[in-house]
């Protein structure tokens, strides 16, 4: 009988223990002896798929990775192998012993643990002890680049900035994203779009490398001295060889998280020489073209031309301020209108920068606009120049003379004998003619009974005046339409004198339109183009319509001085001015 239990309790020991060994679960490290600034590698690997993992803590480590999941699953023979691998990558914070703890899972409604691991960290070491884990693989496989065209400019020349992602044949990426973005200070920046990544090749330390193009950027320093370019960071998922192989031979990938950086760049910028600086020097560097036309040389007084300053080429042109125009003080010059043509590529700025003047003159003659010069910086000679415009004669055909021209005034220089009159002080009179006034009292007089008896009168009519008054102002929408009407009256009663006037009505109707603008939104006249103007009353509210209308008006402001017009066709003009005015005084918000 005794033999009999003990052969069972055998049975069933054996059994079990057959079963507990088809189940594994263990906790593998890439190295047990480590520097401090080494990365450590656990995998908590299972031959059969579990639920509920719970790692251990990680004392005394921080985890740089993961959790990342792999899983292998292959036949061999007819024979099922599997295998499910948690993996971590972690830096140790500081020297010593440390003891990994146990990691469970559950399998088959059974909980398994591994055991725990011992871990010696070191002092800080050049190079991992014994063969390099992936970490360092991936470190030897891939380089972020900062390409910089040039590390000692002048200020406010150009340069670029070039990012290149340097990947080894046996190496591969994957979900890279920017972790810190370069903030330029001290430059004025703008990247240039890059469409796809092409991947190229090339060489990286004398050896071949893919690379990809992930960002460039175009510089201008705006200080002098040593200039600091913040660095480029990307986290990446990398792909190294695992040293091991699939049933087909082929190389086992392992994924690596990895943080990258361009480091940091020093540019050493040059200040602009101060030998041979011109005093008009605006900060203009670069190979420019200089030229001031104009859009006609001979017109009549109160007609408009058009006089251009450009300045087109390579160089810095979004930085310095074009020189002003000057012009005699009787034609009439409105602020400019500065428009700019400007594409940015890896070779810096190029097209044309310009500000148009419109000119009216009031007076016929003859007016020079004097030359203008304009100065920059030659990167080429590395010299400064100067290029210096033609002097421009605007001569006015038709129109009033101005008062005093020179030449059409005469003054005469004949004196006049003054002859004494005798009778000099006969507008005094000597004798007088007095009457006597006879006054009767005032008291019960009808002077008193109606100074007395009108405030009582004037009572009623005060408070039904006083009535009116409220009721109007209470009229929220009546008024903002009388308010609208005197506006419209205000503004065009300068145009409504010089009806029949054609280039007169026109010019000053232009100009109760320009003035209206800038009192309700608060723009300058700089401002003034037809895009402009729809957009800023669009955003106020304005119905398209109306908005349509104005511009229209402006536009016949504009044509109409060089065609025909018929009296009918100003009061027609100036009465939709009037109502356009009106209306959109009601709908502004």
């Amino acid at each position: 009988m005794k033999f009999t239990i003990h052969i069972s309790t055998l049975f069933f020991l054996l059994t079990s223990s057959l079963v507990s060994a088809q189940v594994k679960f263990e906790a593998k490290v890439s190295k047990k002896n480590l520097g401090v600034n080494e990365r450590l590698r656990i995998d908590f690997e299972m031959n059969k798929d579990g639920d509920n993992f719970v790692p251990p803590s990680f004392e005394n480590f921080t985890v740089v990775g993961g959790p990342n999941t792999s899983v292998s699953n292959t036949w061999v023979n007819g024979k099922r192998s599997y295998t499910k691998t948690y993996s971590y990558f972690l830096a140790p914070n500081k020297r010593g012993n440390f003891t990994i703890k146990q990691a469970t899972i559950e399998i088959e409604g059974e909980i398994y643990k591994t055991f725990p691991v011992t871990i010696n960290v070191t002092a800080a070491v050049d190079r991992p002890n014994g063969p390099p884990d992936a970490s360092d693989v991936a470190s030897e496989n891939i380089h972020l680049v900062a390409e910089v065209s040039k590390t000692n400019p002048y200020l406010n020349e150009g340069f670029t900035v070039v990012y290149k992602l340097y990947v080894s044949p046996e190496t591969g990426v994957s979900n890279w994203r920017e972790k810190d973005n370069p903030r330029y200070n001290d430059f004025w920046s703008q990247n240039i779009e890059i469409k796809g990544l092409n991947i190229q090749k090339g060489l990286y330390k004398g050896e071949e490398y893919r690379y990809v193009v992930l960002r460039k950027t175009v510089l201008y320093p705006q200080k002098t001295g040593k200039l600091k370019l913040e660095p480029l960071v990307l986290d990446i998922t990398v792909e190294v060889p695992s040293g091991r192989a699939d049933i087909f031979g082929r190389q086992i990938m392992t994924k690596v998280p990895k943080t990258v950086t361009a480091g940091s760049r020093t540019i050493d910028v040059r200040p602009l020489p101060e030998e041979g600086k011109p005093s008009d020097f605006k900060g203009a560097v670069g190979d420019f073209q200089f030229s001031v036309t104009t859009s006609k040389t001979e017109l009549n007084a109160t007609e408009s031309l058009q006089a251009k300053i450009e300045v087109s080429g390579k160089g810095n042109l979004k930085l310095f301020e074009l020189p002003k125009l000057t012009t005699p003080s009787s034609l009439e010059v409105y602020e400019p209108e500065h428009n700019e043509n400007v594409n940015t590529n890896l070779t810096g700025m190029r097209g044309r920068i310009s500000d148009t003047y419109t000119i009216v003159p009031q007076f016929r003659g003859k007016y020079p606009i004097p030359s203008i010069s304009f100065s920059y910086f030659d990167l080429n000679t590395e010299s400064y120049k100067r290029i210096t415009s033609d002097e421009i004669v605007i001569d006015v055909l038709e129109g009033p003379m101005a008062s005093n021209t020179n030449g059409n005034s005469t003054v005469s220089n004949t004196k006049q004998n003054v002859v004494p009159n005798t009778n000099t002080f006969a507008f005094i009179k000597t004798s007088s003619n007095w009457s006597s006034i006879k006054s009767e009292p005032f008291f019960k007089s009808t002077t008193f009974w109606t100074l007395l008896l009108v405030p009582f009168l004037l009572i009623p009519l005060a408070i039904v005046i006083r009535k009116n008054k409220d009721k109007r102002d209470a009229d929220v929408q009546g008024n903002r339409i009388r308010k609208a009407d005197r506006l419209a009256r205000k503004y065009l009663s300068e145009a409504k004198k010089n009806l029949g006037q054609k280039e007169t009505f026109y010019e000053s109707l232009e100009r109760a339109l320009h003035n209206y603008l800038k009192a309700k939104l608060n723009i300058e006249t700089s401002d003034f183009n037809k895009e402009k103007i729809e957009s800023l009353l669009t955003a106020r509210n304005v119905e398209s319509s109306i908005v349509s209308d104005f511009i229209s008006i402006l536009e016949s402001c504009e044509l109409a001085r060089y065609t025909p017009i018929t009296q009918v066709t100003m009061q027609n003009d100036y009465d939709k001015a009037a109502k356009t005015i009106s209306i959109i005084d009601k709908q502004l918000r």
